[in-house]
This record gives C-alpha cells, structure tokens and sequence, in this order.
C-alpha cells in the first residue's frame, strides 16, 4: 500500500462492474475515481506545502493529527481519513459468489453475537444510526469484536485492537442505485464482503 507522500490512487483490485448488481458499476466509478482522488489531491497539495509533514505515513497522519498546528488539523484529519477508509472499504469487498473462507473470525463471531443472523443485525442497526455521513466498522479490540461507528471521515484508532472490516454509508457510497434507501444497500453490500480480507486481519490483529 502507498504510505507516504506523494500518495497516488491505485485501482480497484477488482472491475468496476464486478461487484454487480449489488453496488452497481457507475457509483464505483464515481466512488473510487472521483470521491477517493479528491482525498488524494486535497492530501498531497498540503503536504506539498507543508514539508515537515512528508515524513509522517498515512496511519501516523491520522493518529497525530491532534498535534499539529491548528490550521491543517481539520484537513489533515478528514484528507487522510478520506484515503484509509476508502481504501480500507474497497479492499473489504469482493466479486460476490467467490469463496471467503474466515473460520477463525466466523467461530469468534459465532461467540460473542450467537449466530451470524445476529452479528448482521446488529452491524446493520449501527449502520443505520450514523446520522449523516460516516462509517461503520468491525474491530478487535483487546480480544474482543465490537461494531462501532465513525463521522464523516474520522478514523476509529485503537491501541489495543485492529481494524478488522467497514461500510461506507456516505450517501455517495450508494445513492445512484440505492437512493435514500440505505437499509437496503446495507444488505447488498453484505452480498459482497470480502470476509477471506477480514479474516486476514483478524489474523494480523494486536
């Protein structure tokens, strides 16, 4: 993954229209090669102009972003913020039928919320109480999962846990197809989840 500055805006590690019909081909598009670029832009331009910054990586920009001068905290926060999760949110999704094998994050799962019928539950409710903007997430904290949310393009940063999977429900993420209808771009996207990706994660956790 491209850490440091300058940062440049890969593809898809899928087509555009792989994902169908579940999150059509023209939100991606827009998705990835607009919304993620403009992130992209807006960071690179700042730290162009901000030297001392380029020596900090993407995940150090968003955990000390508190420290820095006033006047680039805000944008340093919501431009990088921008670039991980959107990045974090493409890489968590799949061709939908391909197989995802996560045993180890399923039986984790299985454990703290019952049944998977109940984890979807709950990680929908969740995605529906993010007023606005934001994100939803999947994480490892301390040995345990929980599902917590995100404004706008905050970060959750978790010394003793990992980020494990997260949805996008900015409206961009899903109005094209979707409209205002969130609920049900949360059960498709469920029809896409790269949970193989998750698991991964899972397995990497702290």
């Amino acid at each position: 993954m491209n850490r440091y500055f300058p940062f440049v805006n890969f593809p898809l590690p899928y087509a555009y229209n792989a994902l169908e019909p579940f999150i059509d081909e023209e939100t991606m598009h827009l998705h990835h090669d607009r919304h993620l670029q403009t992130y992209i832009d807006n960071l690179n331009q700042i730290m162009e102009e901000n030297p001392a910054l380029q020596k900090y990586s993407l995940e150090q920009l968003i955990c000390s972003w508190r420290s820095l001068p006033c006047h680039l905290q805000t944008p340093v926060r919501n431009n990088a913020g921008g670039i991980f999760n959107h990045r974090f949110y493409f890489e968590s999704m799949q061709e939908p039928g391909t197989p995802c094998p996560a045993p180890e994050l399923f039986r984790e799962m299985r454990r703290q919320f019952g049944t998977p019928e109940n984890f979807r539950a709950e990680f929908k409710k969740a995605a529906l109480s993010v007023f606005g903007s934001g994100y939803v997430w999947l994480i490892s904290d301390r040995g345990c999962l929980k599902i917590v949310t995100s404004a706008n393009q905050n970060t959750p940063v978790f010394h003793g846990g990992s980020l494990l999977l997260n949805i996008d429900v900015w409206e961009h993420a899903y109005y094209l197809k979707h409209y205002n209808m969130r609920a049900a771009y949360i059960d498709d996207w469920f029809r896409v989840v790269n949970w193989n990706r998750a698991e991964e994660r899972f397995q990497m956790r702290c």
